[in-house]
Parts: structure tokens; C-alpha cells; sequence
């Protein structure tokens, strides 16, 4: 039995790659039943293949018309389905949109690219980086000299696969009241564009300059910037308002009048300068026992073997163990229903026989399949 608020909903995912599974994996953590597609063919998943976990696996020939047609049966009986391939795969395959919700006319059929399904780069190859440049985001992030790819944080998992996950849960909760599917286009260089409208509001209103680490969140302020401690490791700190800045300055033991200048741009660099020596005085923990937990607002910056066992992530069990490997646990928190982690990373085919019987397949249709070489297991 599946666990969380999505306990009931039945999604089909084609397997893909970045955005598509991790979308998969917010889904399958709140209790949805994801069955995944996957190419026919050998492989496990390791469990260190984290955004995989939780599905179930069917593998098909999809070169096979009788695997064709297994897709189009469980799109029949899914809420939702969603791919990640480029404009035009789908339909080549003969399971786009619209012959899928001619068999279901409730289903929600997602559709993951970088570019949208029409534009003029629609066709065109890219990555993360490529979809948060023309958004004006990656512009924003980064040093003086240069910008600097924000990881894959932006584009594929911001602006992807979080877009996705709610415009398929929208798309869902309209067809349930209405009995109408309809199509989502999330393209991640939308999502992205979406995710900047607060810094396209301080550009309209005059408050943002188009220069990096001059502005007040992109480490141009020196009271919200990261700063390198004694021992060589680094701690953040945010004191935008007056009294968390009146407090950093209790905190840091500093009395120089210059610093009541907090707003002054030109006095930036400078105050940065003072500041970072004091820091520089301390080490990471010696800094965390004075400001951790105050309204200085301060955390350590934390690699990815200190992060889990900082006492906050500790307390609320923000990172978990499966099968030996440590990844975060299900998030948004649900108090009537909590998510759980449903199972480790499928094996590719693993639960063939499984999941299409729990999806309405006798098993006189499963053993035709396999006869076929449609199936892999």
C-alpha cells in the first residue's frame, strides 16, 4: 500500500533523464503509483540512482507494436502520463497526445523539454545551463567576472521537473471536476523565466542593477554574502533587515561607525572587506555556537558529507538512509499524510508482471506480450 497525499493517483512516466525522473521521484515520494517505461534491455538501477526511487519499472520494445499498444492501455487507465523527449518523438512512436487521450479524454499528458514544443529552438539540443541563459537568470548568478551555472538547481529541477509536478497535479485536479484532459507544455526555459519574475520586479522598480554581486541577494551586499572562516570553511550570512543587522554586528563584536552605512552601495566593497576579517578570526563551529539559531540569519555552508548530520537536518530527519545510501527524504511534510519513500530504484523490467497486472492485465495479456519479445521480463 502506497503512502501520501497522492496515494490513488496512477501516473505513467517514459523514462528520460534529469527533470523526468526527478519529477517522477516528487511524485512516486506523496504516494502516487508511477510506473515507469523503460527501453527494453539489460540494467539495475544502482541505489545511488536516487531520483529513480520509488517506481516500478516495466520494460518494452518500443519498436514493437504490441509494446505500443501496452503503453496505450495504461495511458487508459492513468490520470496522468508525462515524456521527456524532443517535439515530434511521441507522435513518431504512436503515443502523442493526441491519440492517447482519444483512448482516455481524462488523461493529463505532460511534456518535459528545455524549449517548449514550438519557438525557434524548440528542435534544438541543451542542457540546464542553456535554458536559464535566456531567462536572464544565469546572467544574474555568479562573480563580477563571469557567470557561473547555478548547478542543475534553475533549469531542470526548478523551472523542470517542480513546474511539471504541479501543472500535472492542476491539470488532474480540472479533470476530475471537469472529465477533460488537456496537454502541458513545461519547458524548462519557462519555468525558469517564471522563478525570476521577483528579480524582473526589482529591474521594473529601478532596485536591480544589471551587473553581478552588485545587487542586494546576489552577494553584492556585504551583509548577504558567505564569508571564509579560520579553519578554511565558510558560513552565509543574510542580515538584510535593521535589527538582524544590529544583531550581526552585536554578534561579530563591531563597533566601526562606518558600518552604520548599511544601505549605501558605494560602501559595499569596503564594509565587505572589514567584515570578512573579522569572520576570518574564527572557525566555522566557533561562529555557528555564537550565531547559529539567532535572527542574525546564519547557517555554516555545508558540503555534502557535513549536511546531514547538521543538528536541524538531524532533528527533522531532512536526510534518510536507503540501502546504504544517504538522499534527501520526501518533502513538502503532511500531517494527515505523510510521503514515505516507496521502495529503492528499480531494476529496468524488474516489476513487468507485477505492475501490469495491478494495471489490468491478465495474465494470458502478459504472457502474449513476452511471446511477442514485446516484454522484457
Amino acid at each position: 500500500m502506497r503512502q501520501g497525499p497522492l496515494s490513488g493517483l496512477k501516473v505513467v512516466e517514459f523514462a528520460g533523464i534529469g527533470p523526468g525522473p526527478f519529477c517522477g521521484m516528487l511524485l512516486s515520494d506523496l504516494g502516487a503509483d508511477v510506473v515507469r517505461i523503460d527501453r527494453k534491455g539489460p540494467g539495475r538501477s544502482s541505489p545511488a540512482d536516487i531520483t529513480a526511487r520509488g517506481r516500478r519499472s516495466v520494460a518494452l520494445d518500443l519498436k514493437n507494436p504490441a509494446a505500443i499498444e501496452t503503453c496505450l492501455k495504461l495511458m487508459e487507465g492513468a490520470d496522468a502520463v508525462f515524456e521527456g523527449f524532443r517535439p515530434g518523438v511521441m507522435e513518431r512512436l504512436g503515443l502523442g497526445p493526441d491519440v492517447a487521450m482519444a483512448r482516455n479524454p481524462k488523461l493529463v499528458y505532460g511534456r518535459m523539454t528545455g524549449w517548449g514544443q514550438f519557438g525557434p529552438y524548440a528542435n534544438a539540443a541543451g542542457h540546464d545551463m542553456n535554458y536559464i541563459a535566456i531567462t536572464g537568470a544565469l546572467h544574474a548568478i555568479g562573480t563580477k567576472e563571469k557567470p557561473i551555472p547555478p548547478l542543475n538547481l534553475v533549469g531542470d529541477f526548478g523551472g523542470g521537473a517542480l513546474y511539471l509536478a504541479f501543472g500535472l497535479l492542476a491539470g488532474v485536479i480540472h479533470a476530475r471536476a471537469s472529465g477533460q484532459g488537456q496537454v502541458i507544455d513545461c519547458a524548462m526555459s519557462d519555468g525558469a523565466a517564471s522563478l525570476m519574475a521577483m528579480f524582473y520586479g526589482f529591474k521594473a522598480s529601478g532596485m536591480w542593477k544589471e551587473e553581478r554581486r552588485a545587487n542586494l541577494l546576489d552577494g553584492g551586499a556585504h551583509f548577504y554574502d558567505t564569508y571564509q572562516c579560520s579553519d578554511g570553511k565558510w558560513i552565509s550570512i543574510g542580515s538584510i533587515e535593521p535589527q538582524f543587522y544590529a544583531l550581526l554586528l552585536e554578534k561579530t563584536g563591531i563597533d566601526d561607525p562606518e558600518f552604520a552605512k548599511q544601505m549605501d552601495r558605494g560602501s559595499w566593497d569596503g564594509l565587505r572587506e572589514k567584515l570578512a576579517h573579522v569572520i576570518a578570526q574564527k572557525t566555522q563551529d566557533e561562529w555557528s555556537e555564537i550565531m547559529g539559531g539567532t535572527d542574525v540569519c546564519f547557517a555554516p555552508v555545508l558540503d555534502l558529507d557535513d549536511a546531514p548530520k547538521h543538528p536541524h537536518n538531524v532533528a527533522r530527519q531532512t536526510f534518510v538512509q536507503v540501502e546504504g545510501v544517504t538522499q534527501p527524504a520526501p518533502a513538502p511534510r503532511f500531517s494527515a499524510t505523510p510521503g514515505a519513500i516507496q521502495g529503492p530504484p528499480p531494476g529496468i523490467g524488474a516489476h513487468d508482471r507485477e505492475a501490469l497486472s495491478d494495471w489490468g492485465f491478465s495474465g494470458a495479456d502478459i504472457d502474449t506480450l513476452k511471446a511477442a519479445g514485446a516484454l522484457a521480463g
